[in-house]
């Protein structure tokens, strides 16, 4: 039987000593951005995505492991455990396996089959499942079980009592369980249709059906809502015939006297026990399919929306539109820092829309605002009219950007914005989430619980547990991937870096407030709870830019100093050369000196050292920096002002299954059915495009009044 190691290193064609190395890591109690980042030769250089993806199977393998053992030890205590069947139990691939093969086995509710059994038939249902060729008429053989004193008043009582024990005994059979499973997977139908004659957004699949195995997981998903909700009737469907035929093959022998009698058995399993059974498994198995694509896709929709480039060192202006309410104001200054908040009322008439325009240009000229910052929410459209009239009565210098508000209310309205903004009320914080979510939209986003961030689908449909784990990991990986200063970030910032907890990321803000700034990143130590452990876990991703070490404000790791000193001083090089950016070519430097020699030189491996230099080269980098800067827009684009044909430039908003939706510059994003995304195939739009790209697009098709836009990339026009 394989080790887990073995199946690992098979399944993600890993080397085993690889796989064994990064167990020990995790075991050891290391985090995944630590193990990516800091242990490169003990893995082979995976990345955090496919370390994460070995951890989560590390753990369904091991659970898998941890019910067999349960199952064979229920099992040996009812003294039914044989070689054989222990055997077939450690050698089960999945749990629905281990399972399967539990099922006769497994305590049951009261069944037609255990009452059989209460009444003493099990005898003549094996030996009428035996079938032997010289036995007698399955009716002479029950005669002997009447008995009245125990319920079994006739011959046809007994045979139906045997029946329903043989029906049994065939719905537990593993092999058969799986066989029909495999054949519904491959011939099976989902069929949905309406259980209402109200019109509603599942009116697709009020007449739907589709082979189970190209069913589509948004498909499953609105399939699902739907039958939840009242709208649709969903049921699997299967010809019956095809699926007996295996069936019979299987438990039926040809030339005994009770062969009909079985298969009459075998049908009655099928119909009563077995198909129900299997259309829920394959049902709840869809499901699970579903929900991880899902989940999958908003993984990877959330990492370049967390890694959007940030625009920083300017004065921003937050907008967060209403009607009823006006909209909200604030002004933050280059590090996020509320400088000035208002309400105004632009869409309540012309004279409170000139009042508006007049404060606001105030603001702007006082504090030196170079950028707004628009919420897409309600009243979003006549906001960004009133912006761009605003800029013109300026005179320009100022741009705008519509930015997602999702997640703002709900952030605005938590304990955590109260702490933050004590003074201010919720409608006003929401602006100044608004406001650094284009200064720096990881900081910001990382308060926002990420399910509210609105890059998914059917995100509420999704398993709490498994979505949080996926996303929560997504955006450790992106807060460590970045780097974090131990100075300027938040508590929610710094909770979410490795080796940290809510309760440590606290205590670093409390002991800068009662101590000032951090100016090493040894202080770290002295922070309570950070102990050992924590720091070499942690010490890596944050940054003191006040430090008088060049190393303690890069991704450097304390652990590896020594090393990066001693390749400075092998490549005629110092500290202060590596503050300056006087280290010229190092890359060309490391070549001709010849890396492994050099990483040997220095007591490191040579990712390790590749890593070092490329940090001692750039200290204080963001990796963001290097990604194409957002689009800001000084003039207003409308949905009545767009024709076919037109080519624009555009933000991708998200990703979902059927296509993307790009942000144009008009109140409604576009969307780019998959059919339309690329000239070459593709399976699904992440293959072509991700959250957050900046891409050029063309008109297909407006449609004012449903406020629907068809866009293409694949028909814009090649230079």
């Amino acid at each position: 039987m394989e080790t887990i190691v073995q199946i690992l290193a098979r399944e993600l064609g890993k080397d085993p000593a690889h796989i064994e190395n990064v167990i020990a890591l995790i075991d050891e109690g290391n985090t995944i951005p630590f193990i990516a980042r800091y242990r490169k030769e003990l893995h082979g250089s995976m990345d955090d995505t496919a370390l994460r993806t070995l951890s989560d199977r590390l753990q369904y393998l091991r659970n898998l492991q941890q019910r067999r053992e349960e199952v064979k030890s229920s099992i040996e205590n009812q003294g039914k455990l044989t070689e054989v069947l222990s055997a077939a139990i450690d050698s089960a691939a999945t749990l629905a396996e281990v399972e399967d093969l539990y099922r006769p086995y497994k305590p049951k509710r009261r069944t037609r089959a255990t009452m059989a059994r209460e009444k003493g038939l099990q005898p003549l249902a094996e030996i009428l499942f035996a079938q032997e060729p010289s036995m007698e008429t399955p009716e002479a053989l029950a005669a002997a079980y009447v008995d009245p004193e125990k319920g079994v008043e006739t011959v046809e009582e007994a045979l139906q009592g045997a029946g329903d024990i043989i029906a049994e005994t065939i719905s537990d059979d593993a092999a058969l369980r799986k066989a029909l499973r495999e054949l519904l997977w491959r011939q099976a139908v989902l069929r949905s249709a309406a259980a209402t004659e109200e019109d509603s957004v599942y009116r697709l699949y009020y007449d739907f059906a589709q082979p189970v195995k190209s069913l589509q997981g948004h498909q499953i998903l609105a399939i699902n809502r739907g039958e939840r909700e009242d709208f649709l009737k969903v049921s699997v469907e299967m010809d019956r015939e095809t699926a007996l035929v295996q069936l019979r093959r299987r438990v039926v022998r040809p030339g005994s006297a009770a062969m009909d009698f079985i298969r009459s058995a075998a049908e009655d399993a099928y119909d009563r026990l077995l198909f129900p059974s299997l259309e829920r498994e394959i049902r709840s198995a869809l499901t699970d399919l579903a929900d991880e694509g899902a989940i999958g896709q908003f993984a990877l929709n959330l990492k370049p929306l967390l890694m959007q480039p940030p625009v920083k060192g300017h004065v921003t202006m937050g907008l967060d539109p209403g009607y009823r309410m006006g909209c909200k104001v604030a002004v933050v200054d280059a590090t996020g820092k509320v400088l000035d908040t208002a309400v105004v009322y632009p869409t309540h008439g012309q004279r409170q829309k000139e009042e508006a325009i007049q404060r606001l240009g105030r603001m702007i000229r006082t504090h030196g605002v170079t950028h707004i910052a628009i919420g897409n929410g309600t009243a979003s459209r006549e906001t960004e009219q009133m912006a761009v009239e605003l800029i013109r009565s300026v005179g320009g210098g100022v741009s705008y950007m519509i930015v997602s508000e999702a997640g703002a209310s709900v952030y605005s309205a938590s304990k955590l914005a109260a702490e933050e903004f004590p003074e201010y009320d919720v409608n006003l914080r929401s602006a100044v989430s608004i406001a650094r979510r284009l200064q720096d939209p990881l900081a910001e986003l990382v308060k926002i619980d990420p399910k509210a961030i609105g890059v998914g689908q059917y995100q509420h449909d999704m398993p709490p547990k498994r979505l949080d784990e996926a996303l929560s990991a997504v955006v450790e990986d992106c807060v460590n991937a970045v780097g974090v200063d131990v100075n300027t970030a938040s508590p929610s910032l710094l909770q979410q870096v490795a080796g940290l907890t809510a309760a440590t990321a606290k205590n670093i803000v409390k002991y800068r407030e009662e101590n000032g700034p951090f100016t090493s990143r040894k202080q770290i130590l002295k922070v309570p709870k950070v102990g050992p452990k924590a720091f070499e876990q942690c010490a890596g991703f944050l940054r003191v830019p006040e430090s008088r070490n060049v190393l303690d404000n890069t991704a450097v790791h304390p652990e590896s100093y020594a090393a990066a000193e001693k390749l400075l001083s092998l490549t005629g090089h110092s500290a202060a050369d590596a503050a300056a950016g006087r280290l010229g070519d190092l890359d060309g430097a490391i070549r001709a000196a010849g890396a492994e020699s050099l990483a040997a030189a220095c007591g490191v491996g040579v990712p390790t050292l590749l890593d070092v230099a490329k940090e001692l080269q750039k200290p204080g980098r963001d990796p963001r920096d290097e990604l194409p800067p957002p689009i800001l827009r000084t003039d207003v684009l409308e949905i009545k002002d767009l024709k076919p044909g037109m080519v624009l430039t555009g933000t991708v908003r998200n990703v979902i299954d059927f296509g993307a939706f790009v942000d144009i510059g008009v109140h409604q994003d576009g969307l780019v059915h998959i059919s339309q995304v690329s000239r070459k195939f593709i399976r699904h739009p992440s293959e072509a495009v991700s959250v957050g790209d900046i891409v050029k697009v063309v008109v297909l098709e407006v449609d004012e009044k449903k406020k629907r836009i068809s866009l293409s990339m694949k028909q814009v026009p090649q230079a």
